[in-house]
């Protein structure tokens, strides 16, 4: 049974050259054979090219809203005028009918000019998928668009800069000089214009996007713009206060830390975190941990006792 050409594309029978266009995209993008290794996207991509053939030209589209899937067996009879319909039924039903001959073509009956047409479907139609006549023109189909990862450091997004990327595809290896934004995100996609799939003919190439995916670290977590470190801090900077050293993504920077400080308490930098070409830059959040020294010496151990003893100070008390 034919296929709805309007239910190959998703779209309805009403939708306007630019909703086909772009449904006709959106889809050999997806199923073209040069990205997808589905055995079954090969004939789907040929199905798709099919409906968008025929419901983009105009007047073929209108044969085929009016003559549904046999719209090619319909011989274009211009005089028929408003009773097309019923012409050309008669014609169908006439003593020499349509047949089907062994070369391929297709005889028409007995039409107003008086003499049979043999006519090859080719010679009409083209083959939709690829040559368009005898003649060997190829109908010229825009590459797809690509998509690959491109894996960065926390440091290297921060910075942005260029960055030597090697891609293997279909074709072999391909090495690119890539442009990263200051402050590229994860998920976010850098676009290398012309550089996907290739077009038939002189059609465009396709679009090849690399989609930026930041490696963990084992000292930044990222929430959007916003970058989380863990800061350590020894017993008196927390207890006194103090003003220290923090390594950010961008370099080193001083935090001052509040007299009274616990673990567990966020230091906020504000503009510190991820930069923003286009907007706010990102925070920079500094969270505590006290830390106490593992092997203490015989002196730190006599401080500790001595602090211990002249203090009352329990966390465990309520407050």
């Amino acid at each position: 049974m034919a296929r709805d050409y309007y239910a190959v594309l998703g779209v309805s029978r009403t939708a306007s050259d630019e909703e086909i266009q772009q449904a006709y995209r959106k889809l050999a993008r997806r199923h073209h054979p040069d990205i997808n290794k589905d055995p079954q996207a090969e004939e789907r991509f040929k199905e798709v090219n099919e409906a968008y053939s025929v419901l983009a030209d105009p007047d073929t589209r209108a044969r085929y809203d009016r003559f549904g899937p046999d719209f090619r067996k319909v011989p274009e009879y211009a005089e028929y005028g408003e009773n097309a319909d019923e012409r050309v039924a008669a014609a169908g039903r006439g003593a020499g009918g349509w047949t089907t001959p062994g070369g391929g073509g297709v005889r028409f009956g007995q039409g107003p000019r008086g003499a049979y047409q043999d006519v090859d479907f080719e010679d009409l139609f083209g083959d939709l998928f690829g040559a368009a006549g005898r003649g060997g023109a190829r109908r010229t189909v825009p590459g797809a668009d690509q998509e690959a990862e491109l894996e960065l450091t926390v440091e290297e997004a921060y910075r942005g800069g260029r960055r030597a990327v090697g891609l293997a595809g279909p074709d072999g290896r391909r090495d690119y000089q890539v442009t990263v934004p200051v402050g590229v995100t994860d998920g976010q996609r850098i676009r290398l214009a012309g550089e996907g799939g290739r077009g038939s003919r002189d059609a465009p190439a396709g679009d090849l996007y690399l989609r930026v995916r930041i490696k963990p670290h084992d000292r930044y977590r990222l929430e959007g713009r916003d970058v989380h470190v863990r800061l350590p801090v020894t017993p008196w900077e927390a207890a006194l206060g103090a003003t220290v050293p923090l390594p950010t993504p961008g370099g080193s920077a001083k935090v001052t830390v509040p007299p009274g400080s616990s673990s567990g308490r966020r230091l906020r930098l504000r503009g510190e975190g991820m930069p923003n070409p286009r907007g706010t830059d990102g925070d920079l959040y500094a969270e505590l941990r006290v830390m106490v020294p593992p092997r203490p010496t015989d002196r730190e151990r006599t401080l500790f006792e001595e602090l211990a003893a002249a203090s009352d100070f329990d966390p465990r008390r309520p407050r």
